[in-house]
């Protein structure tokens, strides 16, 4: 494992007031990178002070889009600090790596870089309820030449901000639209990988739901038009008579680390979990009939989004009286509090940083 290089910023820049702090508006002092060129895999790895990064102009990512994220959270808790299930996310950012002809990262040598990255910056992390420190890791190809090929070079780069709420409701209901126009992705796509790409294929939809007072939109699938995918920037679930909906993986759809431990949390507590296909046609029908129970997003940056509108073809359905449900609540309470360290993590999750 390669040492660390630590270069530290001459002059720290004020922090922000944790009461407004918004999403991804103001970053720390400092961020890691490192370079991989192919045969001699990564190397310089280095934590130096925040700044702009040179590129080459012929860079592959600015012509053919060669790039992944990761999104993740850093949490004050009484004990210190700590992360929430990142060798998940680094998991499935080499799964999008994979996609995308981009090289691997090594596991444990990028969770150790992360660790001393957020030990340096400790200071950054928000402690108001309902705040905490965004992690973005991200990597690109670099190759400074226009042929159309897999990667040769590439640089992975983690930036730190501290935040609040992803939506400006908060924990209170979000108004959904139902995407029948756009698609975000199709199967054999890059739809399961978390590129820039699948986001820049959702804005114009969005831009025209948020003109029309609505927080995201809900995506079909790109085929038959008529299988629900994903929100914008969370997967979705749905409580219909009792037992939790929630669509497949099917390749178009982000394989959510929250979705993922909601799952497993369902489960534990006896609930009937079923991930498989649900028609638009099916929701709307529980959403008229009443057996839609709940409805609410999952993701890193909302934790839990509770849907409190639903909107297809202009017909709006209230879920939950535009409420947020007793399970959603139960979900957010039994996460944040694992993450914030109110409650015992019994499953392993979290993963202490040191100052």
């Amino acid at each position: 494992m390669q040492e660390i290089k630590i270069v530290k910023a001459k002059t720290l820049k004020e922090k922000p007031d944790s009461t407004n702090l918004g999403f991804g508006k103001y970053f720390t002092d400092h961020m890691f990178m490192m370079e991989y060129t192919e045969g001699k895999g990564w190397e310089n790895a280095r934590i130096v002070p925040f700044d702009y990064i040179p590129i080459h102009p012929a860079s592959t990512v600015l012509h053919y889009g060669a790039e992944i994220f990761e999104g993740m959270k850093a949490y004050k808790t009484k004990d210190g600090f700590q992360m929430f299930r990142p060798l998940e996310n680094i998991r499935r950012m080499n799964d999008s790596a994979e996609r995308l002809c981009l090289p691997a990262l090594p596991e444990e040598f990028t969770l150790k870089a992360l660790k001393e990255l957020i030990s340096l910056d400790y200071a950054w992390i928000p402690e108001k309820e309902g705040t905490s420190l965004y992690i973005r890791p991200f990597m690109f190809g670099n190759d400074e030449s226009l042929g159309v090929h897999a990667v040769h070079r590439a640089t992975f780069v983690v930036i730190l901000s501290p935040v609040g709420n992803y939506y400006a409701e908060g924990l209170n209901p979000v108004k959904i639209s139902i995407e029948s126009e756009d698609v975000r992705a199709v199967r054999g796509g890059t739809g399961y990988a978390k590129c820039g790409g699948n986001y820049a294929a959702s804005m114009r939809a969005g831009k025209r739901a948020a003109a029309k007072g609505f927080s995201q939109v809900l995506w079909l699938d790109g085929v038959e038009r008529k299988y629900i995918e994903e929100v914008g920037a969370m997967n979705v679930m749905f409580k219909i008579n009792g037992e939790i909906i929630t669509p497949m993986l099917t390749g178009s759809v982000l394989p959510g680390i929250t979705r993922k431990s909601c799952i497993e949390i369902l489960r534990e507590w006896g609930y009937k979990v079923t991930e498989r296909l649900i028609s638009v046609d099916e929701l709307i029908g529980a959403a008229k009939d009443g057996t839609l129970e709940e409805a609410w997003g999952t993701g890193t940056a909302a934790v839990i989004s509770p849907i409190g509108h639903l909107v297809y073809q202009d017909v709006d359905h209230v879920v939950a009286d535009n409420k947020i449900g007793e399970l959603a609540q139960r979900l957010y309470n039994e996460l944040t509090g694992i993450q914030w360290g109110r409650v015992e993590d019994k499953r392993g999750w979290c993963v202490k940083v040191e100052k």
